[in-house]
């Protein structure tokens, strides 16, 4: 796939703005930021990252978001395990890593117990809201 790719962009270039004033750019990497290409080709790449999930994964470009229920241990453990066994497995299969300082957990209900959660050995940050 990669020799494709290279093989299409090689030579080409692509348009930035700068504020008011466009640039053009001789392609440099494989798939340009923006180009409709690259986000379906990602959307192909990220297709298997829910292969095995127990909880909920919702992914939306290059965002991902682990949902489950939590008014149990178990719910907990789900979780955790999906972070472990599943996700972390999958990015390193795939040669990528999860930007863990971009990682949130987010509590939502009154009565929820806000247990913490690991992404490898760090332990991610709780977030007071969703960042939009």
């Amino acid at each position: 796939m990669d020799h494709l790719v290279d093989k299409e962009l090689a030579g080409q270039s692509h348009s930035k703005s700068c504020g008011q004033q466009l640039k053009w750019r001789p392609v440099t990497s494989r798939i340009p930021q923006g180009l409709v290409l690259g986000l379906a080709l990602f959307n192909i790449f990220v297709r298997s990252m829910d292969s095995g999930i127990k909880c909920t994964l919702s992914k939306f470009a290059n965002d991902t978001k682990l949902c489950g229920v939590v008014d149990m241990l178990e719910g907990r453990d789900a979780i955790q395990r999906d972070l472990d066994l599943r996700l972390e497995r999958w990015a390193r299969a795939n040669h990528m890593k999860f930007c863990k300082a971009k990682c949130k957990v987010l509590h939502v209900g009154r009565r929820n117990p806000k247990h913490n959660y690991r992404l490898s050995r760090e332990w991610i940050e709780s977030s007071p809201e969703e960042k939009v």
